[in-house]
């Protein structure tokens, strides 16, 4: 039986090839996890005995499919857990990450299937993250970009948020930006600020470059665009 510490090198591993690609360098999951670079080696050869990485000197790691369906299934908990905790008990979407760490470890497969069956299997949680299948496919890659990496005039949509900070989470909700907002992107300082105008209400918002980073988008196509003012139009 794994221990809840490998499970949590092996999601950051996964988060990590995810966002970037294998190998994984020991530096990076070190600071993903704060912990330092010897420990990080130590734990990575005790993953290896195992069977869960492969490892390559002086490269990095990858998760083997062994390892990459334990990951899975930790990543499926937490944010299966993410969305219960922000729909049935009322937390805010700052609050479930912490909550959901916690958790994700001690749940049986049968408390899972009843939570997914409660929230009608949702396919993402409330941050806009992917929820794993209950087989455990490996998820489809990301196509969506950084918000920080779009220019003036740009209009897009947002798919996710990164759930590693509460205060950032707490600022995009007071402004709006949530998984499904449509937003403008309408100056880029020098200095790194990126000001948006949200959709819903026509409101501009100045996001530092960091928090920008954190926001994931996909462009909307301009016959996307056309069709939902024609209907904004109808509706209104």
């Amino acid at each position: 039986m794994l221990s809840d510490v490998m499970e949590d090198y092996l999601k950051s591993i996964y988060t990590l090839q995810a966002e970037g690609g294998p190998p994984v360098s020991t530096s990076a999951i070190a600071d993903l996890l704060g912990k330092t670079p010897p420990t990080v080696t130590s734990m990575i050869g005790k993953l290896e005995e195992r069977g869960l990485v492969s490892r390559e000197k002086y490269k990095g790691v990858e998760l083997t499919r062994e390892g990459e369906t334990v990951a899975l299934e930790v990543i499926r908990h937490h944010r299966l857990l993410e969305a219960y905790l922000a729909e049935h008990l009322d937390y805010d979407w700052s609050e479930v990450h912490d909550e959901a760490d916690a958790l994700e470890h001690h749940i049986s497969e049968e408390f899972e299937r009843r939570v997914a069956e409660a929230l009608g299997d949702p396919e993402v949680d409330p941050h806009g993250d992917p929820i794993p299948s209950a087989d455990l496919t490996p998820l489809e890659a990301d196509d969506s970009t950084p918000l920080d990496q779009h220019g003036v005039g740009d209009v897009v949509v947002v798919t996710r948020v990164s759930d590693r900070d509460e205060e950032e989470l707490e600022y995009l909700a007071d402004a709006g930006i949530t998984p499904g907002t449509r937003v403008e992107v309408v100056d880029v300082a020098p200095f790194g600020m990126v000001t948006v105008r949200v959709s819903e209400g026509g409101r501009e918002q100045s996001l530092p470059e960091s928090v920008a980073r954190s926001i994931r988008v996909r462009a909307i196509a301009e016959e996307d665009d056309e069709e939902d003012r024609s209907r904004r139009e109808v509706e209104g």
